[in-house]
């Protein structure tokens, strides 16, 4: 049960997060966090405010217990927003010392997200084969990702005034609340009008959001579930966005895609990270170096 302070502990962190002008998918992320720390703390006899760097250990370790790699990317979530929070703390002078300044955050192993090849493509696209609303809508949805890179919960909050068909692009609102434009081809645009003119006969065509489902809006997590239903159906099971911004990535790099390009258009602002999502591209072109140089074919 939380202590008669800790729900006005959270909510000046919530005003603090928000003032910093936080997305609300990060503010969420972050209060979710401290929320399962202070049930742990609490097996403990602690709160957050007198918690010390070894109860904070105990409870990074319990998670990274479990031996998952979502696990251990979980627990850098939580690391991070506690070292937020920690120093927020700090500077309000709610405590004395900061128990999270010298507590490393967890090592996340790198597993490569898979990549949807040309064929997956393909049968991914021949699901939504049709005329219908979701036959058009499911495949401008995929085709808007394959071509832009966007990431769901950005594509989630498209509205319509965002489309420009003019200059083939649209605009998102990402990470860190920065605006970008992402452009898209032909073969997009047509899936995108044709999406259009079914949208207009839906029953909620009045709402501003450009993506809609059963019940208006198709919100970021719907979006996941049509792309798991249409993967499934094409033999991808347990499809996501994510895997479609990577193929995305992947066919840039593989084509000679420019790097700075590349970073604009995924709207990234460390280099860093070309290495994590070039790293499938890399790996065929090794691949594919290997067939002609091998030592063992030239003997």
């Amino acid at each position: 049960m939380d202590t008669p302070a800790s729900p006005s502990l959270r909510r000046s962190f919530e005003l603090h997060l928000r003032a910093e002008d936080r997305a609300d998918n990060t503010i969420a992320s972050y209060l979710e966090s401290i929320r399962q720390a202070e049930a742990f703390l609490a097996t403990l006899g602690k709160d957050l405010l007198d918690a010390d760097r070894s109860d904070l250990e105990t409870f990074l370790a319990d998670l990274l217990a479990r031996r998952a790699a979502s696990t251990a990317s979980t627990a850098a979530t939580r690391h991070k927003a506690l070292r937020i929070l920690y120093g927020w703390l700090e500077e309000e002078g709610e405590i004395s010392a900061n128990p999270m300044a010298k507590l490393r955050p967890p090592i996340v192993p790198e597993h490569p997200v898979p990549i949807v090849p040309d064929d997956g493509l393909r049968r991914l696209l021949a699901t939504c084969a049709g005329k219908d609303f979701e036959a058009r809508r499911d495949t401008a949805l995929i085709m808007f990702f394959l071509d832009t890179s966007a990431r769901h919960g950005e594509a989630a909050g498209l509205k319509l005034v965002d489309l420009d068909f003019d200059y083939q692009a649209a605009t998102v609102l990402g990470k860190g609340r920065r605006e970008r434009t992402l452009p898209f081809g032909r073969k997009t645009v047509l899936a995108l009008d044709r999406y259009l003119r079914a949208r207009l006969r839906h029953r909620d065509s009045e709402l501003p959001w450009l993506w809609l489902g059963q019940r208006g809006q198709l919100t970021a997590w719907g979006i996941q579930q049509v792309l798991r239903r249409r993967g499934r159906q094409a033999g991808l099971p347990g499809l996501h966005p994510h895997q479609l911004r990577h193929t995305f990535c992947h066919q840039w790099r593989a084509e000679g895609g420019n790097e700075t390009d590349l970073m604009r258009l995924a709207g990234w602002r460390s280099p860093a990270m070309l290495h994590r999502y070039g790293a499938s591209a890399a790996d065929a072109r090794a691949r594919e170096a290997h067939r002609r140089l091998s030592p063992g074919d030239r003997l």
